[in-house]
């Protein structure tokens, strides 16, 4: 029986990913920074992506990371835009089914408050907890075996909502049933560890509920 749900936002809750590759851009552009214009952070951790936009350089790194976090909060996430339409909805059935929510992603807890602020969802999400807060991020599952045990459950009583490879393998390792989230038209991810996938976020509920996907 699945007594909790545990969702990632990035991909799954809210469709950032364009926005996010297309301000990293513009600020690092800014910055006098060579970076390729078609640059996918798609499916990678904050790490990774900073990485592989400013290889090789530290100090330099960390400091336009630095810088970025004031431009993003000068250039905020436009929710309204990138939310995914199904998450209240489908938030409100689960608990309404007796099922518990946790929102589980690498990005900072202050855009995941500020997305469950921004869709009105705050009375529905049981438990938040961002990458920043763990040993590692994904794909190690300790955000996930965190979770589960703030909400007092076993692995075999979660169901994990992923999109990413990264966070699919990070759902697999803590033993969870783990389900991936098709991505929009145009962007390709490996989902091939995910026990199965879902094009709509709604069938959620009828997998909790016990019923067949379609």
């Amino acid at each position: 029986m699945i007594k909790a749900v545990l969702f990632d936002m990035d991909g799954v809750l809210a469709f950032t990913e364009t926005f996010y590759n297309r301000r990293r851009i513009r600020f690092l552009q800014g910055r006098g920074v060579d970076v390729d214009p078609a640059f996918d952070g798609t499916g990678s951790n904050d790490g990774e992506i900073w990485e592989r936009l400013v290889p090789g350089n530290d100090a330099l790194r960390e400091r336009l990371h630095r810088e970025y976090r004031a431009y993003s909060d000068e250039h905020p996430t436009p929710w309204a835009e990138v939310a995914n339409p199904q998450a209240r909805p489908v938030f409100s059935a689960l608990r309404g089914g007796g099922a518990k929510v946790a929102i589980c992603s690498s990005s900072y807890r202050s855009l995941i408050e500020e997305f469950v602020d921004q869709i009105g969802a705050r009375e529905l999400v049981d438990f938040i907890i961002s990458g920043d807060e763990c040993s590692a991020y994904k794909p190690d599952p300790d955000i996930y075996l965190r979770t589960m045990a703030a909400l007092e459950i076993q692995p075999h009583e979660a169901l994990v909502v992923e999109d990413s490879p990264l966070g699919i393998a990070a759902g697999v390792e803590a033993g969870a049933l783990t389900c991936a989230l098709m991505p929009p038209k145009g962007v390709v991810l490996d989902q091939s560890q995910a026990h199965l996938r879902i094009r709509r976020l709604s069938e959620i509920i009828g997998l909790v509920h016990g019923a067949s996907l379609t």
